[in-house]
């Protein structure tokens, strides 16, 4: 033992403490260099990438991150609800090595099923009754069936434009001043509904040339008009341009894309783009009944592939929230969809106020559809108002 002595004070060291040290120092670095040797001497479809990088990240929870945050400053868990303020890392780290979600059984059986992808999205809000088994879907329709001729009820459509008529809207205290401030479209034109189809009742055949979802569209252009926001109702029929010009199903949203393009060169006054869906799911989850009266209800999608997903998604829950307060139960929620078996994008990253809106399902009738419509309008022109407001120029002071 060897003693080391100062005026102040008296440090003992052990030998054998020295060498512990020593030795633990030259292991760590023998490690670290045959770690770094191994993965520099693999062969390159081998190594470590930052795409294997972050395929592990996207098993991490989100409030995991904010757990992280939160060691540096308690207040970041605040954001989080009281029930998920306690870290399981058990569950974090089975879902690291197995990909799967105990939580969710889709990311299970996501990669064993065929096609189960399609149902790969992410509900951000519920809605009354939303859970991953009545998420809304769309089915791709063969070409045939998108093209066939059906006969329509027109007296189907009257009625619900009459009754819908019999409720007058007050006049607008302001307008946009003659300005389209909104653009309207649909991507899957022919989306019908089958009360509107004479003699149809599959609903893999709901699809008619001119009775279909566009007439919600012009309809809630209407409706945005009688409360003084300009609106614009795109009248090129997506589908029928797709055939024109040999291309697929699936490249509807090229097509709409160029569609809404044009429109916002044109018109440089556009500041919204609402691009509205018909849902395939069966009336028991489309409709809901509110103050004895029957309405369609509507369900937000955000794709969760585009740089705007953040005022996207802000936007559709504000809608959202204002819907469940004038209208419990009208709306189903706000959906992210993104993967490989969906766009992702839905032309909403031209925008940072651009939604899609499911209204609706096969079996709705236009007059539930249209009484929704209205409500819809309704919460938007109360947003749009509020957020006018908040973005105005504070007045001059005076001098």
């Amino acid at each position: 033992m060897k003693r080391l002595r100062s005026r102040q004070m008296v440090v003992t060291i052990h030998g054998t403490s020295i060498k512990k040290i020593a030795i633990l120092a030259v292991l760590g670095w023998m490690m670290m260099f045959t770690f770094v040797g191994l993965m520099t001497s693999l062969k390159p479809e081998y190594r470590l990438s930052s795409s294997s990088v972050n395929s592990v990240t996207n098993h991490f929870p989100e409030e995991a991150f904010i757990h992280l945050f939160s060691f540096e400053n308690h207040y970041f868990l605040q954001s989080l609800p009281k029930e998920r303020q306690k870290m399981n890392y058990s569950s974090i780290l089975f879902r690291m090595m197995t990909s799967i979600n105990p939580d969710d059984p889709r990311s299970l059986l996501g990669s064993e099923l065929p096609g189960f992808a399609l149902y790969d999205s992410k509900i951000v809000v519920a809605g009354e009754g939303t859970d991953y088994t009545t998420m809304p879907y769309e089915s791709a329709p063969p070409l045939e069936v998108m093209l066939a001729e059906r006969e329509a009820s027109l007296e189907n459509l009257e009625k619900a434009n009459e009754a819908q008529d019999e409720k007058p809207v007050p006049p607008p205290t302001k307008t946009t001043g003659g300005k389209k401030v909104v653009y309207i479209y649909s991507t899957h034109t022919y989306e019908s509904y089958l009360p509107a189809l004479k003699g149809t009742t599959n609903p893999d055949l709901a699809f008619h040339r001119t009775v279909n979802v566009t007439k919600v569209g012009q309809k809630l252009a209407e409706e945005l008009e009688k409360r003084g926001i300009g609106a614009e109702e795109s009248p090129v029929d997506i589908q029928g341009e797709l055939s024109k010009k040999g291309m697929k199903y699936y490249q509807s949203y090229d097509m709409s894309r160029e569609v809404v393009v044009q429109a916002m060169a044109h018109n440089r006054s556009l500041q919204y783009l609402i691009d509205i869906h018909r849902d395939s799911r069966r009336r028991k989850y489309t409709t809901t009944t509110i103050n004895g009266v029957n309405y369609a209800r509507v369900a937000f999608i955000i794709g969760g592939e585009n740089p705007n997903y953040e005022k996207n998604l802000q936007l559709a829950t504000q809608l959202h929230h204002l819907l469940q307060k004038k209208y419990p139960g009208l709306s189903r929620g706000v959906i992210e969809k993104k993967g490989a078996e969906t766009n992702g994008k839905f032309n909403q990253d031209l925008s940072g106020n651009a939604i899609l809106i499911e209204v609706g399902g096969v079996d709705n009738t236009f007059e539930e559809l249209f009484r929704t419509t209205a409500a819809v309008a309704e919460a938007f022109s109360e947003y749009y108002w509020q957020a006018e407001k908040v973005q105005a120029p504070a007045p001059a002071q005076k001098q």
